[in-house]
């Protein structure tokens, strides 16, 4: 019987094998858009990480897989012949970080392939920078950097011009991300998956999530942007259409011949999901996000199934299907002339479930943070720097620092969200960006203090760990009659005067400006805590042991003119004031408070604790309770959890319980009282030190603080928080910045978009600091300002509060798999991270408080540049001793900044001037302002000035007429006329910028070079 079956088959497949005519199959992928029925749009694409669990380049070459599988080289590689094979296929691709790596190593008939590819539509270029961003713990001026970077790349090689915004993958989303890296780039729409799980489903239930988002109030209607939120909160293909070759789901199975033919299953299973979607979306057009994280590694995979379905899906008739790119869909949807639901404001908090608040993020890696933020402003004045003395044709130039921080704004960089491993790896690259920057910097002060830049002369080196107290170019002993030069350059605007801390080893130094006066400077001594600091992490960073530590740290005050430097000397003599210690111990019987504060603010501290108790301004006439103090939130591990397990990580902050931290018996409390600012010290706990200053010529405190290595021995995680508490009735508002720019209303437990269910009332009111936060009543307000992003809320009225350091044993379920542990090893050792960072307080009457957040908020991201050189006892001064840009007697109104001042390769210049006030936040400030460019650069010609749009990849008049204009419910159906700035007079140079706006210009010089002298 065995036989007789066997026999009976092969005589059955012979049959079949007889009759089947074999041919091969040509699919109709051509349709387009169909009126009347409901279009889906397939959208293939791969979203590509630089950098998460794997580093940046180990993404492209596909190393390291072990961790992940993913090599986008392989993704790049294989796409381009998978569009060759129909021309009807289309592919968009963001990031560029990768794209131009691949595209350095590209044959000349692989670039011509590419290029037709890219004119012919089926490739398209998406978002455009060099990352996707991230949109909480960025700084404006960083994604414009970032956008910039690679906008020009695209412009210049292929003539292109991004038209959509693709910010899929961040945690949230930013109304600066909205009006600034969307309208004023020229976007025509902006998409992504991430809202609140609560916001989605409500936007679900209205047909909501496609609105017109109006980001800036200041910016009006020109501001606005199509925006559409994924409905499924990811940016995946629906379940069950996922075509890599190693995926689960069903492939489309059309041979007759072969078993598994399930053509009509998955035509149905198409047609449902696709109503499904319509369902919660306006209009007959629905997106299908074909891709997710490194997908397309083998490109056919995806195509030929889309090929089946787009083919088989029309035969049905049910539905349209066409292969579509954002463009094509957002033409769509504007061709349909249909008003849209207006929103303002932003997208955060981002919760993606119950107790899943992804608010942890904005302070997570704390150090990076501030690593990215000083490198930042560091970058601004070496570009400037660059420019004067003029860009190197070979050589080294700015160039490697502006990659690194380009990625670094990646949405798993800045974030604090990678692998440690990862992190390192943009540590090092920042470093290395650095290095060679610093090399330009000392080359161009080298060049412009000379009358002649022939040859270097002079070498000037920097300290990249000043922040630490080590800088072993100024702890030189000058016993002998050495002497230290110190540069002191001002990337800002307008001319600033503030007091300069360099660490020393000698008692006896004065201080001599470039006119050879000696000037008021103080001594105070290096405390043990910074010491610690300062032999740790000399040798984790730099590989180095300290052979004599900096015994004080030398102060004195500074004038620099704007865009320019000052030089100042150091030498042996006897005029510093050397600043001894007050030490106050707290018994409870002492009654007399303890003041600090040499100029208008007093701080006030209990003589009977040691606790800050009084902000007294004698100026403004301010006068106020305040209590300052430290506590942590015990990070939850997910063990209650039954449900989801959510653990706090790199990206959730989930609290299970508040602990204050209180000094371990009677800690004195330590002050310096000199003539140019007082210290007080005080030793919070073992491991939390705090430093708070008040400058004569300030009105603002400045709170220094040392957190770490936070102890984990009890096997809890903890996350530290700094309070400042006060009798202000904010009423359960606050405010916070839109990354440094503008800022918005948040209201405790309420989101003005819908009904808040409140699960998580701490993590649920973080809401991310760039620049800083404030609370006010009917009289008084609060400014904390920060140095670095972080999170922050005001969970009680009265308090604002910080998050400045987190360190936590559990993952959080989020795909990073690791815990967030910092940890630093020197000699096989290791501890706990300790991070170092600053913040600065003040309390003005009401409606004052903005022009101080403002200006001295620029002042934090653009910090003095210094360098030092040490000369012996004969040297005098250099031949250049004061240097502006600017003409002298001309400096920026207190309203605008320059942000951006670049050479570009062809030698022409970029500039970007900045309105740093919102309509009606400042009585005098918020106002039409002008710049004068005849004076900004009075020492060369200006032959041609064109404004551009704000990634300087085309002019912005072209820009204006090309965005497409949407209509908004309830409101007139023409854009409103906007307050601008008017055209720039070619002949009087005259720059207007109106309240908030940012305009960007291409400036072409009389000559090659633009050299100030």
């Amino acid at each position: 019987m065995a036989g007789f079956k066997f026999f009976s088959v092969v005589l059955t497949v012979c049959a079949v094998c007889v009759l089947v005519e074999c041919k091969y199959m040509v699919y109709n992928t051509s349709g387009g858009i169909v009126p009347g029925k409901l279009n889906v749009h397939l959208v293939p694409h791969t979203h590509d990480d630089v950098g998460w669990l794997k580093t940046v380049d180990q993404y492209y070459v596909g190393s390291n897989n072990s961790i992940q599988g993913a090599c986008v080289q392989n993704v790049l590689d294989s796409l381009i012949p998978a569009l060759l094979a129909d021309k009807n296929r289309k592919f968009i691709y963001v990031e560029q970080a990768f794209f131009q790596r691949w595209w350095r190593n590209q044959s000349k008939d692989m670039k011509k392939t590419v290029k037709t590819l890219l004119n012919s539509g089926q490739l398209e270029f998406i978002n455009g920078g060099m990352c996707m961003h991230d949109e909480a713990t960025t700084h404006y001026i960083d994604m414009i950097d970032q956008t910039t970077l690679g906008h020009r790349f695209i412009k210049d090689e292929f003539n292109i011009v991004p038209r959509i915004g693709w910010q899929i993958d961040p945690f949230g989303h930013s109304a600066v991300q909205a009006y600034l890296l969307g309208a004023e780039v020229g976007f025509d729409a902006l998409f992504f998956a991430r809202i609140d799980y609560q916001d989605r489903a409500k936007r679900r239930d209205e047909k909501k999530l496609e609105v017109i988002w109006q980001g800036s109030k200041s910016r009006g209607s020109s501001s606005q942007i199509f925006t559409g939120a994924f409905y499924a909160g990811n940016y995946e293909p629906p379940t069950g259409f996922y075509f890599e070759v190693n995926d689960d789901s069903p492939i489309v199975q059309d041979d007759i011949n072969l078993f598994d033919y399930n053509v009509e299953e998955r035509v149905d299973a198409f047609i449902a999901a696709a109503l499904s979607q319509a369902n919660v979306t306006r209009s007959n057009h629905v997106m299908w996000t074909m891709g997710t994280d490194f997908k397309y590694q083998y490109a056919e995979t995806w195509f030929r199934n889309m090929d089946k379905l787009i083919h088989y899906v029309n035969q049905d008739g049910r539905v349209n299907v066409l292969y579509s790119t954002p463009s094509i869909y957002t033409d769509a949807k504007h061709d349909l002339t249909e008003p849209w639901p207006l929103k303002t404001n932003d997208y955060f908090p981002y919760a993606d479930r119950i107790n899943g608040y992804w608010t942890g993020y904005f302070t997570s890696r704390p150090a990076i943070k501030g690593y990215v933020r000083m490198m930042s402003g560091y970058y601004m004045a070496a570009r400037q720097l660059e420019l004067f003395k003029g860009r190197n044709k070979l050589g080294q130039t700015t160039d490697s620092l502006a990659d690194a921080l380009a990625i670094a704004q990646h949405h798993d960089a800045v974030t604090g969200t990678e692998k440690q491993h990862v992190a390192d790896d943009y540590a090092k690259r920042l470093s290395i960006g650095y290095k060679e920057s610093e090399d330009v910097v000392a080359a161009s002060l080298d060049c412009l203090t000379q009358r002649e830049c022939k040859s270097s002369i002079t070498k000037f080196n920097q300290c990249p760990l000043l922040n630490i107290s080590y800088c072993p170019a100024t702890e030189v002993d000058l016993s002998g009659g050495k002497k230290i030069a110190v540069i002191v350059y001002n990337s800002l605007g307008w001319k600033r005067t503030d007091v300069v801390r360099i660490p020393v080893i000698n008692e006896n130094v004065i201080v001599k400006d470039s006119t050879g006066k000696v000037i008021l400077s103080q001594l105070i001594p290096i405390v043990n805590a910074s010491i610690v600091n300062i032999k740790l992490y000399a040798a984790a960073y730099m590989g180095e042991s300290l052979s004599a530590n900096p015994t004080y740290w030398l102060a004195f005050t500074t004038v620099v003119p704007p865009l320019g430097f000052s030089t100042y000397v150091i030498a042996s003599g006897k005029s510093s004031a050397l600043i001894k210690p007050i030490s106050y111990t707290f018994d409870g019987s002492r009654n007399v408070n303890i003041q600090i504060g040499p100029g208008n603010l007093k701080l006030i501290y209990s003589g009977n604790n040691g606790e800050l108790a009084h902000y007294i301004n004698s100026r403004s006439l301010v006068n106020i309770s305040v209590e300052q103090s430290y506590s942590y939130y015990a990070g939850d591990d997910g063990s209650t959890d039954l449900v989801n397990f959510q653990a706090s990580g790199a990206y959730i902050f989930r609290p299970n319980g508040t602990y204050a931290i209180q000094p371990e018996g009677k800690i004195p409390l330590t002050v310096f009282k000199g003539p140019l600012y007082d210290e007080v010290h005080r030793m919070i706990s073992p491991w939390i030190y705090q430093i708070t200053r008040v400058y004569k010529e300030k009105e603002h405190a400045e709170v220094e603080f040392i957190v770490g290595p936070i102890p984990v021995d009890d096997k809890v995680g903890k996350e530290i928080v700094t309070q400042i508490k006060t009798n202000i009735g904010n009423n359960g508002r606050f405010y916070t910045d839109s990354n440094g720019r503008d800022f918005l209303e948040r209201i405790r437990d309420y989101r003005a978009d819908w009904d808040l269910q409140v699960n998580q009332p701490i993590a649920g009111n973080y809401y991310p600091v760039n620049l800083g936060i404030y609370i006010n009543d009917r009289n008084t307000e609060l400014s904390v300002l920060v140095d670095r992003s972080v999170g922050g809320a005001s969970i009680a009225d009265g308090e604002i509060e910080i998050m400045l350091h987190r360190r936590l044993l559990h993952d959080d379920g989020r795909g990073v798999d690791e815990a967030l542990n910092e940890t630093v090893c020197v000699l096989n050792t290791c501890s706990g991270l300790t991070v170092q960072g600053k913040y600065y307080l003040r309390f003005d009457p009401l409606g004052e408080g903005s022009k101080w957040r403002r200006s001295f908020g620029q002042e934090i991201y653009s910090p003095f540049l210094l360098a030092f050189t040490e000369q012996d006892d004969k040297w005098t001064n250099f031949p250049v001793s004061t240097f502006s840009a600017m003409d002298p007697s001309y400096s920026l109104p207190d309203n605008v900044a320059i942000i951006t001042l670049q050479e570009l390769e062809d030698r022409t210049v970029l500039l970007r001037l900045a309105h740093l006030f919102e309509v009606g936040e400042e009585k005098d400030l918020s106002v039409m302002a002008t710049v004068e460019l005849k004076r900004v650069f009075p020492k060369t010609k200006i032959n041609k000035i064109s404004e551009m749009s704000l990634s300087a990849n085309q002019e912005r008049i072209e820009m204006e007429k090309k965005r497409l204009s949407w209509k908004v419910e309830g409101s007139n159906t023409k854009r409103d006329s906007d307050s601008r700035g008017g055209p720039v007079d070619p002949v009087k140079l005259v720059v207007e910028l109106a309240p908030m706006e940012i305009r960007t210009f291409i400036i072409d010089f009389n000559s090659s070079l633009v050299r100030y002298r």
